[in-house]
């Protein structure tokens, strides 16, 4: 059982209302059938994905229309009722799940595409959107999602808007910040701000869908997103590749991206106690022989003959060189035989295998216990010291410390295990892990966001002034501080 975080981490609820009978029987009028108030019920609703964290919600609207909405957090308002708005509550950092007794909002029913347009590519959906639902759906009219992440099976839209969520085709298609186009979204007092243009430009004042993608849910309720989705490659490849080093494995990006150029779309990193974890815990085999390090690299364009052509360059290359020590690749491409070996290399037509070697390491390390997760942008040239210096540190007092992710984007996964929490081993951790950071001039939050774990840390990444402003934008947009509380943001003086 998780200790309630209030508990754990000895925080004061701020003076928002009690909920009293008179507020369920008002929300079950407005959304009859759509309100859970049963223990069991709203249990799920009230722990994180990593079981990390618990609040102790008594009550879960599920609205279905940016009206509902509305009345919602009129009400709430009007009540001083405090609201933890929750997508499909795949974060990491504690921001998704109550502190103390605030009411639940999710979004899990506004599902509903809105429309797609086949010339422009852009997407208007709901926020409770599944983003793997998304990627299916624009699949079969020819167009990709601009964002893949491992929780895509459940993960909403509207969720990754609100973190900004980083993910795998960053590399090549950019961040949220790029390509949501406009956002419909609901305030602390209840007023709809209808931002859900699907407009490529458009200057006329302050870009204010700006301030909610990365806001998670503190200055808004977000309710529909409008995104552009580029075209689906016609020819998609994965290698799979093995490193004696990081050294190597920092070369051969260097010459991957030169000679890969506009078809590389992704760039990923795992070190091998990574794949080890996959394979005990997963069952998952590892399609390489035993490296100190892995890289995934994928291309994605519009010609299956020119694009292996090129990759195949590459990798003749990097075994030429000695960058690359042993690998494999998949491709998508029908014309291959189920399996061909081309240049020395295994080919075969399962890129998805590939992917869930990366994908499914944080699946794997929630069977070692207790994970401390951090989520880190460096200069790409420091991204593994972190690792290293950290298993120093830390000794045997960890199971393991483990590091990967999208080493294209500088974006460091530092992961330590443990078999049970301990106070002394995050008393090792933190701040070290953000003092480090600092000092090499990084983010202490890449893609993850700074939820109820890492608000305190936010001076590490963000000088005074800057955090002053985000209390002032705060207090201006929810001024009872009603939206998220106790998230994103340390208290403001």
């Amino acid at each position: 059982e998780v200790v309630p975080t209030c508990e754990r981490y000895a925080v004061r609820r701020l003076p928002f209302a009690r909920l009293a009978d008179g507020d369920v029987a008002f929300f079950e009028r407005l959304m009859p059938g759509r309100v859970l108030t049963g223990q069991e019920e709203v249990k799920p609703f009230n722990v994180d994905w990593l079981k990390s964290v618990r609040g102790c919600s008594q009550l879960v609207l599920k609205p279905q229309t940016t009206a509902e909405v509305s009345q919602v957090l009129r009400y709430c308002y009007e009540r001083n009722l405090a609201v933890n708005p929750q997508g499909g509550n795949t974060g990491l950092v504690g921001g998704s799940v109550p502190v103390f007794d605030e009411i639940i909002l999710s979004t899990a029913l506004m599902n509903q595409i809105i429309s797609f347009d086949k010339v422009s590519g852009i997407l208007v959906c709901q926020a409770g959107c599944v983003l793997e639902r998304l990627s299916e759906y624009l699949e079969e009219q020819g167009f990709i999602m601009p964002l893949d992440l491992g929780a895509k099976g459940s993960c909403h839209i509207g969720g990754n808007v609100a973190t900004n969520a980083g993910g795998l085709r960053l590399l090549r298609y950019g961040s949220l910040r790029g390509t949501v186009l406009g956002l419909e979204v609901v305030l602390a007092d209840g007023s709809a701000l209808d931002c859900l243009t699907s407009l490529r430009k458009d200057n006329t004042g302050y870009d204010l869908k700006q301030l909610f993608i990365g806001s998670e849910g503190t200055l808004g309720v977000i309710t529909a997103v409008s995104i552009l989705c580029p075209q689906r490659p016609k020819a998609v490849n994965v290698a799979f590749l093995g490193c004696q080093s990081f050294a190597k494995v920092l070369e051969t990006f260097t010459t991957c991206r030169a000679m890969l150029g506009e078809i590389l779309s992704a760039y990923e990193f795992m070190d091998e106690k990574c794949m080890e974890l996959v394979e005990r815990h997963l069952k998952l085999s590892r399609p390489v022989a035993d490296s100190p390090f892995y890289v995934l690299i994928e291309t994605s364009g519009s010609n299956s003959t020119h694009d292996e052509e090129k990759l195949n360059n590459f990798l003749e290359r990097a075994m030429a060189s000695g960058l690359v020590t042993d690998g494999t690749v998949a491709t998508d491409n029908k014309k291959i035989k189920a399996t061909a070996w081309v240049y020395g290399f295994l080919w075969s037509l399962v890129p998805q295998v590939l992917w869930s070697l990366r994908e499914r390491i944080t699946e794997a390390l929630t069977h070692e216990g207790c994970v401390y997760k951090y989520d880190i942008s460096l200069p790409v040239g420091r991204l593994y010291d972190l690792v290293t210096d950290m298993r120093a540190r830390l000794g045997q007092s960890a199971k393991n410390v483990v590091g990967y992710g999208h080493l294209g984007d500088g974006n460091l996964h530092l992961n330590i295990t443990a078999e049970s929490y301990s106070h002394s081993l995050l008393d090792a951790i933190e701040p070290f892990v953000y003092e480090w950071t600092a000092r090499c001039s990084g983010s202490i939050s890449a893609e993850h966001g700074l939820g109820f774990k890492k608000k305190q840390f936010i001076q590490y990444s963000k000088p005074r002034e800057a955090v002053v402003l985000m209390q002032r934008f705060k207090a201006m947009l929810d001024p009872k501080g009603i939206l998220n509380p106790y998230k994103t943001l340390p208290s403001a003086p």
